[in-house]
């Protein structure tokens, strides 16, 4: 990728244009088809939610033409990675069966291209005090936070969120790769945020013992608590947690449960346009937040249908 290359991806955000009237749609949750299967949840304690089988782009500029623009409190995408290879869905009787393809014919500018385009439509999307976090990884981050900064300002940049985890091998000629990037902007700089807490363990696991400052203690020692950082060690998916689904990416409810509360408030609108597995869904369903959900992968949707229903 060269520099003149992403200079042509960014010129070309100015030109992709979203055309067509906006009518505003009061009722929730939306309810027609795009291309593809629908299903609809209502939970007991007032939560909606969608999951869509359709390609996501469709999705996206047909929810802006119904008149959800700026209707999404919050916003999650976890696209691929641009990994080059192929991802299964394993099964319990040991089968499995292709999840996705991260396999870009045309190339890397191919693959910047799609992920621009859908950054302009989640723009749209997305409140005035909202906030949308883009899951990716080494491959990646770096160049989709320039087309961030043109779509979003860079002014509106939030966080990158380190996660940091364990799982995997690791080679001989590098640093074993252990971290993805969660790059997280508001829509503008008056973004609602509220702070998570995490235990900060004093010297020693001793009490300090400091005038005015509250301390806690645990098996480990003491701690106080303090607003949390931007590198979050949060385990991924073990092969026998009660979580797994079997999809090849899932991510771990945990880290999507800080995002959520960090950014949104009960019965607010919380979006996944790569939604996978459908971590985010089951995420909204115990928090009280309402969410559409959408994959294109028929096996990805399933999975979805179920993991909810549960």
């Amino acid at each position: 990728m060269s520099v003149k290359d992403l200079y042509e991806i960014v010129e070309g955000i100015r030109d992709f244009e979203l055309h067509g009237e906006s009518s505003p749609r009061e009722a929730f949750p939306y309810t027609e088809e795009v291309n593809g299967k629908l299903t609809s949840f209502e939970f007991e304690n007032a939560t909606y939610g969608n999951v869509f089988c359709c390609e996501n782009l469709d999705l996206m500029i047909d929810l802006v033409e119904k008149g959800y623009e700026e209707r999404f409190q919050m916003i999650y995408l976890d696209p691929p990675f641009y990994s080059k290879a192929k991802y299964f869905l394993r099964r319990k009787d040991g089968s499995r069966e292709e999840a996705y393809s991260d396999l870009w014919p045309e190339g890397f500018k191919e693959y910047l291209k799609m992920i621009a385009e859908r950054l302009v439509i989640t723009r749209r999307l997305l409140s005035e005090d909202g906030l949308i976090w883009v899951h990716l990884d080494y491959r990646a981050v770096h160049y989709v936070k320039v087309i961030m900064d043109e779509i979003f300002g860079h002014r509106n940049f939030v966080n990158e969120i380190i996660w940091g985890y364990r799982s995997g091998g690791a080679g001989s000629r590098r640093f074993a790769r252990k971290h993805d990037s969660i790059l997280v902007y508001g829509k503008s700089e008056n973004y609602k945020f509220s702070p998570q807490k995490e235990k900060s363990y004093n010297r020693g696991f001793a009490p300090y013992k400091f005038k005015g400052v509250e301390e806690f203690r645990d098996e480990k020692g003491w701690y106080t608590l303090v607003n949390m950082r931007d590198v979050w060690d949060i385990p991924m998916v073990g092969r026998t947690s009660a979580e797994r689904t079997g999809y090849a990416t899932q991510k771990p409810e945990e880290l999507l449960r800080r995002a959520v509360a960090a950014s949104t408030e009960k019965d607010d609108l919380c979006g996944d346009f790569f939604a996978g597995s459908g971590t985010l869904g089951a995420v909204c369903k115990s928090m009280g937040r309402n969410f559409v959900l959408c994959d294109e992968q028929e096996e990805a949707y399933k999975i979805m249908c179920r993991r909810l229903s549960d």
